[in-house]
């Protein structure tokens, strides 16, 4: 009996993603199509990109949990988010598809390397808090030395000319791996003084370099993390709340001394008093979200490219102005399911060093979504962040697609636990 309903959810499992991914193939055949048809600027290496892309979101769908034997999931979920994002930059320019498929390809490709290197070294890496310490310390240092300023913040570095590096970006993955480590050798941490203190002033330090860098958006996902991991490893309730109060003043005070945050809280407060200059972008935000309606103007037959920097800042604005917000509510439902499968995940393993590394990434992936949708619907101020397999963007992209590579190990490591469990 038990060997039969085994059979049936097996079965049942590989038809329903067999549909899913039929849907997803589909979908992006018609979405390119349209894509294609009202950019009047298509060339040929975009269109046979495109078709390499569509390729490899089948492969990718069908080969990588067999490879890795984990949940299918998480890489379904994030190539119907990088599906809809590959549509809508087509849509806006054929040169930038160019790079975000590029990257997207690269991105499956260091995602196998990395779920190998995690399979091979993860005991090695485990516990490692001041090495992880030194690595993250290391992505402030070099990019107050050699970074650049846009935006108001000091966070890119320039690559020979080729390309812009935020090593910001793979500074989280230091940081969730340095987290991480502090839990799995939180008894020890705990029976020295100071050593109960060791994160939290780590991450007191990380919040003064991103001070000088003057970068607030990748400071509160830092800060996000420290908090959520304190809450469900610690449950030191009055200390969290301290640290929120030092947090909130210190968000003040950056603002008090950085113009350009300053400048951002002012939009959030009232864009119209400025709405030719500082205003503009929100603005035209909201216009064109509300122009959208519930079904989207249809591709090609909005204006998205009026907001500023709408690949990468505003992706949002112009996937809800075209495709509808019904769109925008099926995307804010993959990151919940998203989210959801990281923390069912974060449960099954009793280490709290593998249970903090999925609770972590599932946070990144939902707190860059939410800061995203909360920044370009006038709820918060917006922030100089990347929405997670949407926006264009080289390093967002590769720091995502190392993340989820960690998600992969992580799941088929809880399959084996679970199997030798029913053993």
């Amino acid at each position: 009996m038990e060997m039969s309903r085994n059979v049936f959810t097996f079965n049942y499992k590989k038809s329903y993603n067999r549909s899913i991914i039929t849907s997803l193939f589909m979908f992006q055949i018609f979405g390119i199509l349209l894509a294609i048809l009202s950019n009047e600027e298509v060339n040929m290496i975009s269109i046979y990109l495109s078709i390499a892309f569509v390729f490899a979101t089948l492969f990718s769908n069908i080969y990588i949990p067999k490879i890795t034997k984990s949940d299918s999931t998480f890489i379904l979920i994030v190539n119907m988010l990088y599906s809809i994002s590959v549509i809508m930059i087509m849509r806006l320019s054929s040169n930038l598809v160019i790079k975000h498929i590029i990257w997207y390809l690269s991105g499956l490709v260091i995602l196998l390397i990395v779920y190998y290197f995690m399979k091979f070294f993860d005991k090695i890496l485990k516990g490692k808090f001041l090495l992880f310490f030194i690595i993250t310390t290391l992505t402030f240092i070099v990019t107050l030395a050699l970074g650049f300023t846009s935006g108001g913040a000091k966070n890119w570095i320039d690559v020979g000319g080729l390309f812009s590096l935020q090593l910001s970006e793979f500074g989280k993955i230091s940081f969730i791996f340095m987290i991480a480590s502090y839990y799995y050798k939180y008894d020890e941490f705990t029976r020295n003084r100071i050593g109960k203190y060791y994160l939290i002033l780590s991450t007191y330090i990380f919040a003064l370099l991103f001070f000088l860098q003057g970068e607030l958006g990748t400071a509160m996902i830092f800060f996000g993390l420290l908090i959520s991991n304190m809450f469900i490893f610690e449950k030191r309730y009055i200390f969290i709340v301290l640290n929120i109060i030092l947090a909130l003043v210190g968000v003040y005070l950056a603002s008090l001394v950085l113009p350009h945050i300053k400048v951002r809280i002012d939009i959030w407060l009232d864009p119209w008093k400025d709405f030719n200059e500082r205003g503009y972008q929100i603005i035209q935000s909201l216009f064109a979200i509300a122009s959208g309606g519930f079904f989207g103007t249809g591709i090609g037959l909005g204006m998205p490219d009026l907001v500023p920097v709408v690949e990468s800042d505003f992706i949002l604005t112009a996937i809800i102005e075209e495709m509808g917000m019904f769109m925008g509510f099926s995307i804010i439902l993959m990151y919940i399911l998203l989210f959801y499968k990281t923390l069912k995940l974060s449960l099954e393993f009793s280490s709290k060093y593998y249970s903090s590394l999925s609770l972590s990434i599932g946070l990144i992936y939902a707190m860059q979504a939410l800061i995203m949708f909360g920044g370009i619907l006038k709820l918060i101020p917006l922030t100089g962040i990347t929405t997670p397999f949407l926006s264009y963007g080289g390093s967002s992209t590769v720091s995502n697609f190392i993340l989820l590579s960690i998600l992969q190990y992580l799941s088929q490591k809880a399959g084996e636990g679970n199997e030798k469990f029913k053993k």
